[in-house]
């Protein structure tokens, strides 16, 4: 069984923090796209994207965390993932690189103004500290 400290992270920047999900939680990263809105669905949920014939929802991960929109830029990608056996896709500002970590900590109660239940520890890469996020967690605040 691999160790946390031998899994791979999918690194990925919000802003001027960086976060990390398990890569076996990725299903593929896609550059943005044009997004169909969705009347009244659930304010962090942009809309929908047809992904090879296969409707997935999109999400904004900076609405999720509390962040403030910004506009969209030539980095952000979508980062689809498995949730609960469904595809979703979550908006990014910029994906970084595949990385391991040589140290996990735990999350301390609040990281860069978001709260600590949402990540699963902090990795240290040999440039900066990233917060490795639960996703479940925070797909499923409501």
């Amino acid at each position: 069984m691999e160790s946390a400290l031998q899994k791979q992270y999918v690194e990925f920047g919000i802003g001027q923090e960086h976060y990390a999900i398990p890569i076996s939680e990725v299903h593929e990263i896609i550059r943005m796209q044009e997004i169909t809105e969705v009347p009244n669905g659930r304010y962090y949920v942009k809309g929908i994207i047809n992904l090879r014939g296969k409707i997935v929802p999109v999400l904004s991960l900076r609405v999720l965390l509390d962040l403030e929109e910004t506009a969209y830029t030539k980095h952000t990608r979508i980062l689809v993932v498995h949730h609960q056996e469904e595809a979703l896709g979550v908006i990014v500002d910029k994906v970084n690189k595949v990385t391991t970590f040589s140290d996990i900590q735990p999350a301390p109660d609040s990281i860069a103004g978001v709260s600590g239940s949402f990540f699963k520890g902090v990795g240290f890469s040999s440039e900066e500290l990233v917060g490795i996020l639960k996703l479940d967690e925070i797909l499923l605040r409501d």
